[in-house]
C-alpha cells in the first residue's frame, strides 16, 4: 500500500511539473488579452491540476505558428485561424466555443460624417468611402465581412472602396473609424456590444450601418496528443472545464455567457468560405 501511494504521489508531481500552455489570438489590445486569459488560466489549473500559463502571442499568424510547433497545447482561435490550425496539425480538434460563437456576426460601421445610417439592407453608399478591416487572419473582422460585402455588390473591397486597410484589431478599427482615420470599417459584434456598454464607444463619432448574417466563429482548440502527454481523459477533462466555466468574472472578460461543445465540421463553412476567397489553397 506503501508503495502504491509512493507512485501516486510521484506520477501527481510528474503531472502537475507538464506544464499546460494556451495562447490566443490577439483580436484586442493586450491589457484586454492579459485580463481575459489570466482569469481562465488561474480557473483551468484548479480544474485540471496542471499549471496552466497563458503564453501571449503578436499576431494571428504567431498564434497559428506556435499551434503548430505545440509551444502551446491549446488555443483561442478565431474561425479562420482554427480552420488554418487543424488542417496543419493532425489529429488537432475544436473542443468548446462560446454560447454565442455558432451565431455570431460582423458589424459594418460608419463615422457619422458619412452621413450614413443603419440599414437592414448591404449599404449602397458605403461605396467609395475608405474601408478598413481589423486582422487580415481574423473570420470576423475579414474574412465573413469580405465574403459578404462581394455576395452583396459583385465587387472585391479594393474595386468598392478608394482605400482598403487592416487595422490589426477589433478594439483598433473601431478607433480608426471613430476618429475618421478611416470612413468605415468591420468589426465583431461582441466587441461592438461591450464598447457601447462600457461607454468607450461614442456614437456621436462612429455608428453601426449594417450586420452580417450569421456564422460560426471563435472556438478552443487542443493539440490531439493531450491524453498522451497529460494522462488518459484529460481532452476530455480539459473539455469539460470549460463547458462548465460558471464563473462570471471569467466569462464576462470575454465575452461569453458560457461555453458549450465544438467539433471540427461546424467550421466546414468557414473553410469553403476561406477557399472561395483566396485565403486557404
Amino acid at each position: 500500500m506503501k508503495k502504491i501511494l509512493i507512485t501516486l504521489l510521484v506520477l501527481s508531481s510528474f503531472l502537475f511539473s507538464q506544464t499546460f500552455t494556451f495562447t490566443a489570438i490577439p483580436d484586442q489590445d493586450e491589457t484586454k488579452l492579459k485580463q481575459r486569459f489570466s482569469k481562465l488560466a488561474t480557473y483551468l489549473t484548479k480544474e485540471l491540476d496542471v499549471e496552466v500559463k497563458f503564453v501571449p502571442v503578436k499576431s494571428y499568424s504567431a498564434s497559428i505558428a506556435a499551434f503548430r510547433n505545440n509551444q502551446v497545447q491549446l488555443a483561442w482561435f478565431g474561425g479562420l485561424s482554427g480552420v488554418k490550425a487543424r488542417l496543419i496539425v493532425p489529429g488537432s480538434v475544436a473542443i468548446a466555443q462560446g454560447v454565442e460563437d455558432p451565431k455570431f456576426k460582423s458589424f459594418i460601421i460608419a463615422n457619422t460624417s458619412t452621413g450614413l445610417k443603419y440599414s437592414k439592407q448591404f449599404p449602397s453608399g458605403i461605396a467609395g468611402k475608405t474601408f478598413t478591416f481589423g486582422s487580415k487572419g481574423s473570420t470576423s473582422g475579414r474574412l465573413m465581412p469580405e465574403y459578404f460585402i462581394k455576395e452583396n455588390t459583385q465587387k472585391t473591397p479594393q474595386q468598392l472602396f478608394t482605400k482598403v486597410g487592416f487595422s490589426g484589431n477589433h478594439t483598433k478599427t473601431v478607433s480608426l473609424v471613430q476618429s475618421g482615420a478611416y470612413q468605415t470599417g468591420a468589426v465583431n459584434f461582441k466587441v461592438w456590444n461591450k464598447g457601447i456598454k462600457n461607454g468607450s464607444i461614442d456614437t456621436s463619432k462612429v455608428v453601426k450601418i449594417w450586420e452580417t448574417p450569421d456564422y460560426y466563429d471563435y472556438n478552443f482548440t487542443a493539440q490531439g496528443n493531450l491524453d498522451e502527454v497529460y494522462g488518459q481523459g484529460f481532452t476530455k477533462k480539459l473539455q469539460n472545464a470549460l463547458v462548465n466555466l460558471k464563473d462570471k468574472n471569467v466569462l464576462n472578460a470575454f465575452p461569453r455567457s458560457g461555453f458549450i461543445e465544438a467539433k471540427n465540421s461546424d467550421f466546414d463553412k468557414i473553410l469553403k468560405t476561406a477557399r472561395q476567397i483566396g485565403l486557404i489553397d
